[in-house]
C-alpha cells in the first residue's frame, strides 16, 4: 500500500467557545490548510473540541482536501480525531468511504497527523484506489 506524507500550514483559524463550564470548554474551529508534498492542495476543515483545565483536550474533524495526490487530481473528505494529554497524543484519520471525486474517486486509506518540534504538521496516509 503506497504512502503519502505531505506537510500543511494553517492559513486562516477560526475559534468559537459554544460551552464553558465544570471546567471544560467546548468549541468549533474552522480551518484552512494548505499542502505541500505527495498531497498537494488546500482543504476546509471543521472541528470540535473539548479542552479542561488540566490542558487536555480531545477534537473530532472532517477536512474535504482539493488538490492532487501524487500523480491524480481531484477532492476527497479526511475524517480524524485525537486526544492530547500531558503524556502525549494520539490521533487517527481515515479517508471517508466513497468521498473521492474526480481522479481520487475509488480512493480509501488511513493516516495519522503529527506535529513536531518546530510545529510543522505532518500528515502521513497510506492509500489505495478500489477502482
Amino acid at each position: 500500500m503506497p504512502r503519502a506524507s505531505a506537510t500543511f500550514v494553517n492559513t486562516s483559524y477560526d475559534e468559537e467557545p459554544y460551552d464553558d463550564r465544570d471546567g471544560t470548554v467546548l468549541g468549533r474551529i474552522h480551518i484552512a490548510r494548505t499542502f505541500t508534498g505527495d498531497l498537494e492542495g488546500e482543504s476546509s476543515a471543521e472541528l470540535l473540541t473539548a479542552r479542561t483545565e488540566t490542558g487536555a483536550a480531545a477534537y473530532v474533524a472532517l477536512d474535504r482536501i482539493a488538490g492532487r495526490l501524487r500523480d491524480r487530481a481531484g477532492s476527497f473528505v479526511l475524517a480524524h480525531h485525537g486526544t492530547i494529554t500531558a503524556a502525549g497524543s494520539e490521533n487517527a484519520a481515515s479517508v471517508v468511504p466513497d468521498s473521492g471525486t474526480g481522479e481520487l474517486a475509488g480512493l480509501r486509506g488511513r493516516g495519522s497527523i503529527s506535529v513536531a518540534e518546530d510545529g510543522t504538521h505532518v500528515l502521513m496516509l497510506d492509500y489505495e484506489f478500489d477502482r
